[in-house]
């Protein structure tokens, strides 16, 4: 190819990214001006219906729910915003009174997540994250390998997820494979050979790696990610069901590892690389790994404060495995030591485990923490938890989920149960926050499996997993987004394989966990 044809092709290339953007901004603003003028227009429409077997504040609340769902998806103004909208306009219209529809915002839920958010800014503030990731990266078993190195990346990213939020995780591991990928540049510069790494295919796979990695670990914790704890705190006040975080560590972990095996075998197939050795990686790991340093004492402050918090949370596990689930020492432990009481026992401590006590400086400042707390992410999730509760109090969630019912033949089994609710879990996610997505489906999905006489924790479970499966758009998740920009991922190649992990994942991945819950954990 001529230097002229070469400045053509990147040209085109730049010229074809340019359109793909403003398409992407043109649907953007259809969408939040479709969503602004039809949100309260079907909200109305739905009020002035008559509906049977719904109370006068049940209709209310219908006709609110309506507006809430279309704008949490179509998002004319910010999701957050919108999540206080729905409690404020139940208040204003009788539906309940303000202590009843803002209660859902001092749910011990949300302080987990609060505690798990100072968590995470220290480490990242600190560099803990960066030093397990090059740790990790620098192991032995690694070495110069492409194919090593691109599991290690995905291992690394899957495990600092499940603990730290996902996009942070992901802006963490975006410039470290950016310097694996020069490093692969230069090594085959310096054989006399020239690539492009908008075009090398090993670099999209890199990329994908990371990004994906960041949701898949995701669904470790029931920190990892806020569909995880959405559906813990819907079924906890919905349902009065209680899962521990050791349980969901079973459950999260063993979903976890699938995924991923899945993930790495499809992103390995497409994206493989053409060289056996990638001559200065292991250096370029090395040398990053040198930068950070010995330990400091921040470091270790934090992480004795999140190995304090992993070990407290799985402590009732281990109890009700040696002691049985109602021995009156796990119970008393239990009420002491809440996951949510752990969560806000580490993070406070982080106030007071000094650095440099002479200079009063400490391992957190409030204002880090201000900084860390994801703000709008709580106020989602205490919205999404106050609408569930509202519907449970007025009678709306019954209705809806005898509708629903009666929409799949009346009888429908537990998998079909489980597939359909999976399975708009993931295309909601694709299309909107998957936080949004969850909050939407969750409360429906309960509500329909108690009406057909079913256990909603498999449910629950399904919706929470296929709701962190948003491969397929560069809108769907924030690590999506992140790797993107980087110009190596055609748009084409993350739908391609996005696709293939969705709905591979879908059935093959969740559906299968949530059945063995139902026949062998449940039926237990």
């Amino acid at each position: 190819m001529s230097k002229e044809e070469k400045q053509a092709a990147k040209t085109t290339d730049l010229s074809t990214g340019d359109k793909i953007h403003e398409a992407e901004l043109a649907f953007d603003r259809r969408r939040r001006s479709f969503g602004m003028v039809c949100g309260p227009i079907c909200a109305i429409l739905v009020f002035l219906i008559p509906i049977t077997g719904l109370s006068l504040e049940a209709h209310k609340l219908l006709a609110i729910t309506t507006l809430i769902a279309m704008w949490w998806i179509t998002e004319p103004i910010p999701i957050p915003v919108t999540s206080l909208l729905g409690p404020t306009l139940a208040v204003v219209t009788g539906v309940v009174k303000a202590s009843v529809a803002y209660s859902a915002f001092a749910n011990p839920m949300i302080f987990l997540f609060m505690g798990g958010f100072m968590l995470a800014k220290a480490m990242m503030m600190h560099g803990l994250d960066k030093r397990f990731a090059f740790g990790l990266l620098s192991m032995s078993w690694v070495g110069s390998s492409p194919t090593r190195i691109f599991l290690a990346i995905g291992i690394a990213a899957a495990l600092c997820s499940g603990w730290v939020s996902n996009t942070a995780t992901a802006a963490m591991m975006f410039p470290i494979a950016l310097g694996l990928l020069e490093a692969i540049k230069e090594m085959f510069a310096a054989n006399g050979r020239i690539i492009d790494l908008k075009t090398y295919k090993y670099a999209t796979g890199l990329m994908l790696m990371a990004a994906y990695s960041c949701s898949i670990g995701g669904v470790l914790t029931p920190i990892g990610t806020p569909p995880n704890l959405i559906m813990l705190g819907f079924l906890d006040t919905m349902c009065n069901i209680h899962v521990s975080f050791f349980e969901w560590m079973i459950w999260g972990g063993a979903a976890m590892i699938v995924y991923f095996i899945l993930m790495f075998a499809i992103l390995h197939w497409h994206f493989k690389a053409d060289v056996d050795h990638i001559e200065g990686a292991d250096v370029f790991i090395a040398e990053k790994l040198k930068e950070l340093g010995g330990w400091t004492r921040a470091q270790k402050n934090t992480a004795f404060a999140f190995c304090l918090a992993v070990i407290l949370w799985v402590i009732p596990g281990f109890m009700s495995i040696a002691l049985g689930a109602t021995h009156p020492l796990l119970k008393m432990y239990n009420t002491v030591m809440p996951e949510s009481v752990v969560a806000m026992v580490a993070g406070l401590l982080l106030f007071f485990l000094p650095i440099n006590f002479k200079k009063r400086q400490f391992t957190l400042t409030w204002k880090d923490a201000v900084e860390g707390i994801e703000w709008g992410t709580l106020i989602l999730f205490g919205g999404g938890l106050a609408m569930g509760g509202m519907m449970f109090k007025t009678g709306l969630s019954q209705w809806v989920g005898d509708a629903i019912v009666s929409l799949m033949g009346g009888e429908p089994t537990e998998f079909m149960m489980i597939a359909i609710f999976c399975v708009l879990a993931l295309l909601l996610s694709e299309l909107t926050s998957h936080t949004a997505a969850t909050n939407m489906i969750g409360p429906l999905g309960i509500t329909a499996a108690v009406s057909c006489g079913f256990d909603p924790v498999p449910v629950a479970v399904g919706i929470a997993l296929s709701a962190s499966l948003g491969f397929m758009l560069p809108v769907s998740t924030p690590p999506n987004a992140i790797v993107y920009a980087s110009g190596y991922i055609p748009i084409t190649k993350m739908i391609k394989t996005g696709v293939y992990i969705d709905f591979i994942g879908i059935f093959c991945v969740t559906i299968p966990i949530c059945m063995y819950l139902v026949r062998f954990v449940l039926g237990d």
